[in-house]
């Protein structure tokens, strides 16, 4: 898996797209300790994944993004579980280039974009998922995924704009890929199938090793 080319030249937001187009999985590291970073990053991004997430509600996580994103530049690491535009100045702080939140919060996506940095709400219905783009976001996260299906990916498609990668979140792993990309899902944010706190670099390989066996035969990666 190769690396993101002409990283000099790149906003975050096409950072961002280029890693959709690498590999659209989002390697979710709730739980995670600063110590613990370098080296599941390491594995991590071994493994071909360039986007990963640190949610805000693990222990001192804008340490972690600061450790990954300096370790790792040609990744696009960023934060989950962000609630505030105040949190969004935060993680920007910390070198952070991707916001993920559980929910649409017009006054998050809005500080994402005018920092720059990517921005990938939550939305769990029609109406969320419009207002959403109209703030600006570049990516909508279905969540959680297990009280939506593969038939509602494919009904949010058929209205969304062209082009809209939708990630379903929640529940997400090797075993349940197929589904949801057949129905148009653009990629998938992976939680406790990838990461759980106490898992040493050697127990999230062989998870990687897993998921991206399952991806491999899910189809072709989407366009945008």
């Amino acid at each position: 898996m190769g690396g993101l080319e002409g990283v000099a030249g790149m906003t975050t937001v096409d950072m961002f797209r280029e890693a959709m187009r690498l590999l659209p999985l989002v390697a979710i590291l709730r739980g995670l300790k600063p110590e613990e970073a370098p080296a599941i990053g390491e594995v991590l991004v071994e493994a071909g994944f360039r986007l990963i997430e640190v949610p805000l509600n693990s222990p001192q996580p804008l340490d972690s993004i600061a450790a990954l994103r300096q370790r790792f530049p040609d990744a696009v690491i960023g934060a989950g579980t962000v609630l505030t535009a105040a949190e969004v100045r935060d993680v920007a702080s910390a070198g952070g280039e991707l916001v993920v939140a559980p929910n649409f919060d017009r006054d998050v996506v809005e500080e994402t974009v005018r920092l720059g940095l990517a921005s990938l709400p939550g939305v769990m219905t029609p109406t969320e998922a419009f207002a959403a783009l109209k703030a600006g976001a570049h990516g909508l996260k279905l969540f959680p995924a297990e009280l939506a299906s593969p038939a509602v990916v494919k009904a949010f498609l058929a209205v969304l704009p062209k082009g809209t990668p939708l990630i379903p979140v929640g529940g997400i792993g090797a075993d349940n890929m197929t589904a949801w990309r057949a129905a148009g899902a653009a990629g998938f944010g992976l939680g406790s199938s990838l990461y759980k706190p106490g898992d040493d670099a050697a127990t999230v390989k062989a998870k990687a090793a897993a998921i991206l066996a399952a991806w491999d035969n899910v189809g072709k990666p989407a366009k945008f």
